[in-house]
């Protein structure tokens, strides 16, 4: 590690606060409570704001870094993080089965911050959108909220987003345009929109034309520099006042890519850097990078309070052979038209994502679920034709593999 990165660890905050509470004069606080103020006080960043963004024109500010809390089964992380700054937690009624959405909702509610914090959640994925009909999606979609609601403990969601839409169909569903558009005129969300993992540019441009929908999360980072149509999406959009919230800003969730970069670049100027490239972009409104420890917390959310490129960030971003090392699926789905097998390559992809860089298997498990009639991993003959045809250089056939030695 470098030398502006904290000298500290998970086991350090643990001894320190068995040993210190008393003096400290903290007996009365929370773990999560001492950990924050333990990292705040060993780190050596300077004291700047927080910076703000609008998101849209809904008039609500959030910071530039929030927390995806989609990995973290921590209630001590996600309380650090409201003591560090954080104001915007990101989650989906499906992460961990709707256990997500309950540790968010009852920390927030125990630390009685609610109306301090601005809550995204996600729900409808396109397993459950499968076979419906507009009545069927409507009634869905009062279902859905009203169980995210009685989870997260509260009585409004602040961005409320169909989950995984990645077709211009998707975004003008009727049925869903306008069961959004009631729910909102309950009261039950302040800000409607969509997120989107695949065909992104179209989804984005898409939303922009129909102006229903008020915010969208959507992958976007660093590898994805030479993509015009997505920057130019992106502007067409924020113009009109739809923000992004921008999401897989660490380009998978690898703080080290590859061996290559480890040896090259530690893990602050990796995080920094990518979030800080993505922020660069003034219509992003904020990003909601997935950490799930105490060390990667503060890393991240330090880019909240500036924006300014270090030497060595700068250096990471030029180094060609990191980019192309990265391997990121950008989920343009060229691959699809090369398996003679049919495969759904994409979504096993994302499934791969999850599972070996994130390490979050129910997420996997949930995506992978995503394929019709996907019960086992399919067999990939290695013919590597998708490979050829991947603009973006992804292994696409040993991945498949791994994926095979995870799930078998």
């Amino acid at each position: 590690m470098s030398g502006n990165t904290p000298d500290y660890t998970r086991r350090k905050f643990l001894a320190a606060s068995a040993a210190g509470l008393a003096s400290a004069g903290l007996a009365g606080f929370s773990p999560g409570l001492v950990r924050a103020q333990q990292i705040t006080e060993a780190s050596d960043e300077p004291k700047k704001d927080i910076i703000f963004r609008q998101l849209g024109s809904s008039k609500l500010e959030v910071p530039v870094v929030s927390m995806g809390a989609g990995n973290c089964t921590d209630p001590g992380l996600i309380q650090a993080s409201f003591e560090l700054g954080v104001r915007h937690f990101e989650t989906a009624a499906n992460y961990q089965f709707g256990a997500n959405e309950q540790l968010v909702g009852g920390v927030i509610n125990k630390m009685g911050v609610r109306d301090q914090v601005f809550i995204t959640t996600k729900i409808y994925t396109p397993a459950q959108r499968r076979d419906f009909d507009a009545k069927q999606a409507r009634n869905k979609l009062t279902n859905l909220v009203d169980g995210s609601l009685k989870r997260l403990r509260t009585d409004y969601i602040d961005i409320l987003l169909i989950h995984d839409v990645s077709n211009r169909e998707a975004v003008n569903n009727q049925a869903v345009m306008e069961a959004m558009a009631a729910i909102k005129e309950q009261q039950k969300a302040r800000v409607i929109g969509l997120s989107v993992h695949a065909n992104v540019a179209e989804v984005i441009d898409e939303v922009a034309r129909v102006g229903t929908w008020e915010a969208v999360q959507a992958s976007y980072n660093f590898t994805m520099a030479d993509d015009t149509a997505l920057s130019d999406a992106i502007t067409k959009a924020g113009k009109k006042g739809v923000r992004l919230i921008g999401m897989k800003t660490l380009a998978g969730g690898g703080r080290w890519p590859n061996p290559e970069t480890r040896q090259s670049y530690n893990s602050t100027t990796i995080a920094r850097a990518a979030i800080k490239w993505v922020l660069h972009n003034p219509y992003v409104a904020t990003v909601v990078p997935a950490f799930n420890n105490y060390e990667h917390m503060q890393e991240d959310f330090a880019v909240a309070r500036d924006l300014e490129y270090a030497p060595e960030e700068l250096n990471f971003l030029s180094d060609n052979s990191i980019q192309l090392g990265m391997g990121f699926c950008r989920q343009c789905r060229t691959c699809l038209a090369s398996c003679p097998r049919g495969v759904d390559i994409p979504t096993l992809m994302r499934t791969h994502m999850y599972a070996a860089q994130y390490t979050n298997f129910y997420l996997a498990r949930a995506t992978l679920d995503e394929i019709p009639s996907q019960n086992s991993l399919p067999a990939c003959s290695h013919c590597e034709t998708c490979v050829a045809d991947c603009a973006h250089s992804v292994d696409i056939a040993r991945r498949i593999d791994e994926l095979k030695v995870i799930y078998t």
